[in-house]
């Protein structure tokens, strides 16, 4: 019997029995749909970290932290300086493995209004020009801070579109874009120009989405965008959107300068971001750093360094943890599938006793009945993985109404074939005692058989 013929028979005798072949490749079905589905959302999960990886910054920014002085320091706590613009030009200008430093100050409780509209941004911050390479931004529109602007503190801003559409509306709300370069807005009541504002940034399936929306010749929809699922999509993205940058300077003399310590005005900064040349060099790096700090720290170790090396650490280990616990789930399924096959084919076998009793007597050998319950399993769990492909792509479907879009699922193709594998492999294992104890079947006993 050739392997063709062998199939067909082995799809009959699925059709023939078709509820009993049903509930025999349950097991297989949920077992597929689960594997499947786990990867579709341990992938949407990869993809939404990763993305706010790169949205904040990249994974060769370092964050310059305030850390609790070492024990034998403790006495010495009061004298710590914190982080200030005397550690921010050190670095600049004697730590040659560093490529880039941005020093910040926060306005704290910042709040944006416009005539009778408000805003309350993410992010308020005074910087300098490094800035934007640091955090990855992009002025689309106007202009960057000058060096007059940073000398001269000049009240001028650069603004985010969520902070656009907030203050002035939003395309969706007004039919048209508004570029508000020019504008005069208030920052905790004090007059700023609006003289730059970034592109509007956005997750990969969000601009999908948005493409599709556009396609199709349909327009978003005014008022803020409804949220899906548990979360309002990727919040770094968010975060970038509702950014407002001043000057340094400006931030200090206009926000921190009145906010004095003892009557003495506040010189620290509130972030201290670097970047290294290369990731490669990025124990070096952090050394030397450490190093001139110590110096201008006068030998006080109030500060610590924060890498995105151990933020992707741990996305790794969180994917990792994740792949194990939702396949080992998978594999229990498909495990369960297989004993389900086993039973079957057993009571299968039971019943075309005298079927193999004759094939026997006109000349079938022990191999040819071996490989056509072999065969006939492996039919059956190829059967309920293609009915557990299309399973998973109704659920992974499901998945992404009910889950934030920076994680929406997305199968995978290899995911679809270790699937399949999987499931081909559990009917060969399952078929493999049905198969032997067929094939073992002496011809005249089984042609006795009542």
């Amino acid at each position: 019997m050739t392997l063709w013929t062998s199939l067909l028979v082995g799809l009959k005798e699925v059709w023939a029995h078709k509820m009993r072949s049903l509930l025999t490749m349950l097991g297989i079905i949920l077992g597929v749909s689960s594997l499947v589905g786990m990867s579709a959302i341990i992938k949407g999960m990869e993809n939404g970290m990763k993305e706010t990886l790169t949205a904040m910054g990249g994974a060769d920014r370092v964050e310059v932290d305030e850390g609790d002085v070492p024990a034998d320091q403790e006495h010495l706590a009061d004298q710590a300086p914190g982080r200030t613009m005397m550690d921010a030009v050190a670095l600049e200008q004697t730590a040659p493995l560093l490529r880039l430093v941005s020093p910040a100050i926060r306005v704290d409780g910042a709040v944006l209004t416009r005539r009778d509209r408000v805003s309350i941004p993410m992010e308020c911050v005074g910087v300098t020009d490094a800035a934007l390479e640091m955090n990855l931004h992009v002025v689309e529109h106007g202009r960057f801070f000058s060096e007059l602007d940073q000398e001269l503190a000049n009240p001028v801003c650069v603004i985010g579109t969520a902070i656009r559409d907030e203050l002035f509306g939003s395309p969706a709300q007004v039919g048209r874009e508004i570029i508000p370069i020019g504008e005069v807005i208030f920052i905790n009541e004090q007059p700023f120009t609006i003289v730059g504002m970034f592109q509007h940034y956005e997750s990969e399936q969000d601009r999908r989405r948005r493409l599709a929306e556009q396609r199709r010749g349909t327009t978003p929809r005014a008022g803020p965008e409804r949220a899906r699922g548990f979360g309002r999509g990727n919040w770094a993205f968010d975060r970038k959107n509702r950014t407002v940058y001043i000057p340094l300077k400006t931030a200090w003399l206009r926000f921190r300068a009145s906010s004095d310590r003892d009557g003495v005005p506040d010189l620290r900064l509130t972030a201290l971001d670097i970047k290294v040349h290369a990731l490669e060099e990025l124990e070096v790096a952090l050394q030397q750093a450490r190093n001139i700090l110590m110096l201008t720290h006068r030998g006080i170790e109030d500060f610590e360094f924060d890498t995105q090396e151990s933020r992707v650490e741990n996305i790794n280990q969180q994917i990792r943890n994740a792949r194990m616990s939702g396949g080992l789930i998978a594999a229990i399924s498909l495990l369960v599938g297989g004993i389900g096959i086993m039973n079957i084919m057993l009571a299968s076998i039971n019943e075309r006793i005298r079927e193999i009793g004759i094939c026997k007597a006109v000349g079938a050998t022990g191999f040819a009945i071996f490989m056509q319950v072999l065969i006939e399993s492996m039919v059956l769990a190829l059967v309920g993985a293609a009915l557990g492909v299309a399973v998973s792509f109704g659920f992974v479907h499901v998945l992404s109404w009910i889950t934030p879009t920076a994680n929406e699922p997305v199968i995978t193709p290899l995911a679809l074939v270790v699937a399949v594998s999987f499931s081909a492999a559990v009917g060969i294992l399952a078929g493999l005692f049905p198969a032997f104890k067929a094939a073992r079947y002496h011809p005249i006993e089984a042609l006795r058989y009542e």
